[in-house]
């Protein structure tokens, strides 16, 4: 049996993996769905401090507090930030680092920083809320952005989508050991449908990985293609583990 921590991007919450997680807990593993603060169902827990580093602190927690080992930890776009920063805090709890479509931070970098051409109109879109800068306002202009076309997943998807603090997206990602995280196995599952749209250096990052898998649907590729997901995911505990460098 292994255990899976999925995390979530902006906007969205545990529940967007509905579809992947019953899938894993059938072939035998543990999963865990985490919702970072502020967001989905922890919506009435935003206030103005919440950021990058009170996201990795949730994830971390859980970790701690449910006592998990040998963890296959995944982070979808957003996630991406937040799970590098649990594995720099937490490695020795961390088998293998899965990225889905996901941010590929290095020590310094923002979201924001990461994606200046994408990020400025997110921030155009910016409401403050009680002291709190918020993008990602649920629209259905962003379900292309999001590649979920099913009217069923939409309808699901819009009912739950919540706006994500700005503050996060902004922060700089500290790492204490970066070369401690880069040793951890890692697993990019990139969608074909995103990946064209990311310039070239962003591009050779999504290919530098121990495995490099591609799913050809959308950004939200555990609602559009959860079985996809789910069959990739179930591959990562029967991987060798030892990190590749390159020479």
């Amino acid at each position: 049996m292994s255990t899976y921590v999925l995390v979530h991007g902006g906007a969205h919450g545990g529940w967007c993996y509905a579809k992947v997680s019953p899938l894993l807990r059938s072939a035998g593993h543990e999963v865990y769905t985490p919702t970072l603060t502020g967001l989905g169902e922890r919506s009435h827990l935003l206030h103005p401090g919440v950021d990058l580093n009170l996201h990795i602190t949730d994830v971390v927690n859980v970790l701690h507090y449910e006592d998990l080992r040998d963890v296959i930890l995944v982070g979808h776009s957003y996630g991406g930030m937040v799970i590098t920063g649990v594995a720099d805090r937490a490695s020795d709890r961390i088998r293998h680092l899965v990225y889905l479509d996901a941010a590929l931070p290095e020590d310094g970098e923002s979201l924001a920083s990461m994606n200046p051409l994408t990020m400025e109109p997110t921030y155009a879109g910016v409401r403050i809320v009680n002291d709190v800068e918020l993008v990602l306002w649920p629209d259905p202009a962003a379900d292309s952005y999001y590649g979920v076309t099913d009217p069923a997943d939409v309808e699901w998807m819009r009912g739950r989508l919540t706006p994500h603090p700005w503050r996060s997206f902004a922060q700089p990602l500290r790492l204490r050991d970066a070369a401690r995280v880069k040793r951890i196995p890692r697993t990019n599952i990139n969608c074909t449908e995103t990946l064209a749209r990311r310039p070239p250096e962003r591009q050779a990052r999504a290919f530098d990985a121990d495995n490099v898998w591609e799913i050809n649907t959308g950004h939200d590729l555990m609602i559009t293609e959860p079985r996809a997901v789910a069959d990739l995911l179930l591959q990562i505990p029967k991987l060798p583990q030892g990190r590749h460098q390159p020479s």
